[in-house]
């Protein structure tokens, strides 16, 4: 296992991160995961045994009881708080009424409270906007997320879900009044659907922002048990969930470069897409969901794959996002710029 940098600071977090959207169940969860206690700490003892010191949660899975199952098995596993890297999530709604949700300075500092209380712990290592608030002024979000670091409950803040001027009208706020800035973003992120590379992945290198992937496997769909001519398996997630959206004559054009790939490094499908995904410098750490330690261990068995020059660019070939303006101009006066 490796270890990055979050962002511009000097907190270094593994290439892998367990995602927690598996644990508790009810109502939409159920789809993504029913897992109780006693599964849960399975996958969390061996992501720590693995090397993983980085956990991903939010208020809203299963609505908080996600948070209370990871708080829990932190706790029941004896796990020296300093040892883990504990990621959640403000945004969404958590109760009925018109201020639970959103970015508001009110919300944020009632979600925090209640997270800090689910997950058992003093304080949060990185606090994440789960989403951009429409409403609320972002002055207002960064200045109440800088006093949650002021005040100790939080030591790292991030976004997800954003476009990029978004994050960078943030990260200029922040800089402007001295405030504790954006650190990372968690976005998704596949060889089936690379649009982050549109505007946002040139802005988190040039910003020195980390990179959270989530769903790295498009919702089960480039496990390699999805194919073009290939019924899909029963009880996978993305038949009762098809989420995130993906072009799916494009990711089983992506599926049918990776199944030669695997085959001759013995290895999942799934692998290599993960392998893909951390050979990108800009990838700071892959959120791996799991139901079953098997499946976690061949995530986890991805960290080791090695593709060749070769392979990567078969695989960024089969995936390359169609020309878009203003890109391929902006590519143009780049090649213009080019010394001879």
């Amino acid at each position: 296992m490796r270890y990055r940098q979050l962002g511009n600071t000097g907190l270094l977090v593994s290439e892998l991160c367990l995602g927690t959207m598996t644990f508790g169940g009810g109502d939409v969860w159920s789809s993504i995961g029913q897992l109780q206690q006693a599964e849960a700490e399975r996958l969390v003892a061996r992501s720590l045994e693995a090397g993983i010191n980085f956990i991903d949660t939010a208020d809203v899975y299963s609505a908080g009881k996600s948070e209370l199952i990871t708080g829990a098995a932190l706790k029941n596993l004896g796990v020296k708080r300093t040892d883990v890297v504990l990621a959640t999530k403000a945004y969404g709604a958590t109760g009925p009424g018109p201020n639970d949700r959103g970015a508001s300075r009110a919300h944020i500092m009632d979600a925090v409270k209640a997270s800090l209380q689910r997950l058992g712990t003093d304080y949060i290592d990185l606090y994440q906007m789960h989403g951009f608030d429409s409403v609320t002024p972002v002055e207002e979000t960064v200045r109440a997320l800088d006093d949650l670091v002021r005040q100790g409950l939080v030591r790292y803040v991030g976004c997800s879900n954003a476009r990029a001027w978004q994050v960078m009208k943030a990260i200029g706020i922040a800089e402007k009044f001295g405030w504790a800035r954006f650190e990372s973003l968690q976005a998704y992120y596949t060889l089936a659907g690379r649009d982050l590379e549109r505007d946002t992945v040139s802005m988190l290198k040039d910003q020195k922002v980390g990179l959270l992937v989530w769903s790295p496997l498009a919702g089960g769909l480039l496990s390699g048990k999805f194919g073009r001519d290939q019924a899909a398996p029963e009880g996978a997630r993305r038949v009762s969930l098809n989420f995130p959206p993906v072009n799916e004559a494009r990711a089983f054009d992506c599926i049918d470069a990776m199944r030669p790939i695997a085959a001759a490094h013995e290895v999942s499908v799934a692998q290599v897409a993960l392998a893909w995904l951390l050979h990108q410098g800009h990838v700071t750490s892959v959120i791996v969901g799991a139901k079953r330690v098997e499946q976690l261990d061949d995530n986890i068995a991805a960290t080791k794959l090695k593709l060749s020059t070769a392979e990567l660019e078969a695989l960024n070939a089969v995936s390359a996002l169609p020309a878009e303006y203003p890109g391929w101009m902006l590519e143009y006066w780049v090649d213009q710029q080019r010394l001879p």
